[in-house]
């Protein structure tokens, strides 16, 4: 499934972090990682020191290089001059790349919960699965991945994540959740008996089935489904925590999600807060 892994790195600590992530995935499929590292354009039109720059950002790109070759795994390095999320997502096309991971922040991030704006844009724009990475101070290193959890609405966005988190369990052979949050305050009130709830369990228990389905087809090795009632971002953040969940592959968007490139509230604040990795996957035109 994921022959060609991009890198984007600008140096820093978060960035540094997803390297380890890519190149334990590339060493699972052996594929190939592309390290690329973007010098902007909006800083660089009248920099004086802009051949130095340049070099810096080579050195960068070479330095990544060096830190994933030592694992075996093929890599190349690449220095653009572009706005950055635009030439991530330039490369990813040019290159035929299948899987982007990069950290959660760079060197312009902020707040340690808050995304930096080059990898939302990225993880709301990009055509090909995003795995965003925390800094290793923010957490521990969970790979090998042995508890992957695919939460699901049964929307079409939702489903876009099946196909990658049954390949990556069934590559890892790690046990793989399927979780269904029925968020019975969403339509105002509270419909905690009667048939609208029968009918929103109903749906549920048909969106994990399927997944459990696909995993069993797949010879994943364990599946586990489950059904919980909440506020569907707080109950994935719990089923995290409460599981050892160490991966959590979801689409950009499930039933609230709108526009092509906006992200649903639950699957941004998942990404924005999640302890462990996050793989978001968007719906293909």
């Amino acid at each position: 499934m994921f022959d060609n892994i991009l890198v984007p790195t600008d140096g820093s600590d978060c960035a540094q972090a997803a390297v380890g992530y890519a190149s334990d995935l590339a060493t699972r499929y052996d594929a190939s990682v592309h390290a690329l590292c973007v010098a902007d354009s909006r800083t660089l039109e009248n920099a004086p020191k802009y051949d130095q720059i340049k070099k810096e950002r080579e050195e960068v790109a070479e330095r990544t290089c060096n830190d994933i070759s030592v694992s075996g795994v093929p890599v190349e390095q690449a220095v653009r001059t572009d706005i950055p999320h635009k030439a991530i997502l330039r490369y990813t096309t040019e290159q035929d790349i299948d899987l982007i991971v990069m950290g959660t922040h760079g060197r312009t991030g902020v707040e340690r919960y808050l995304l930096g704006s080059v990898t939302e844009k990225v993880v709301r724009l990009s055509d090909v699965p995003v795995l965003t990475v925390k800094a290793e101070d923010d957490g521990e290193v969970t790979y090998p991945y042995t508890d992957i959890l695919v939460p699901t609405d049964g929307s079409e966005g939702s489903e876009a994540a099946i196909d990658p988190a049954v390949d990556v369990a069934s590559t890892y052979d790690a046990r793989l959740h399927a979780l269904s949050v029925i968020d019975t305050m969403a339509m105002g009130v509270d419909v905690r008996s009667g048939a609208i709830l029968e009918a929103l369990e109903e749906s549920a228990q048909s969106a994990v089935e399927t997944i459990e389905q696909q995993a069993t087809q797949a010879s994943v090795s364990a599946v586990e489904t489950a059904i919980e009632h909440g506020n569907p971002y707080r109950g994935i953040r719990s089923y995290v925590d409460e599981h050892g969940i160490d991966l959590v592959v979801m689409g950009t968007h499930g039933r609230s999600g709108i526009e092509r490139y906006l992200l649903g509230s639950v699957a941004e604040k998942t990404v924005r807060t999640s302890p462990v990795p996050v793989m978001t996957v968007r719906q293909p035109e």
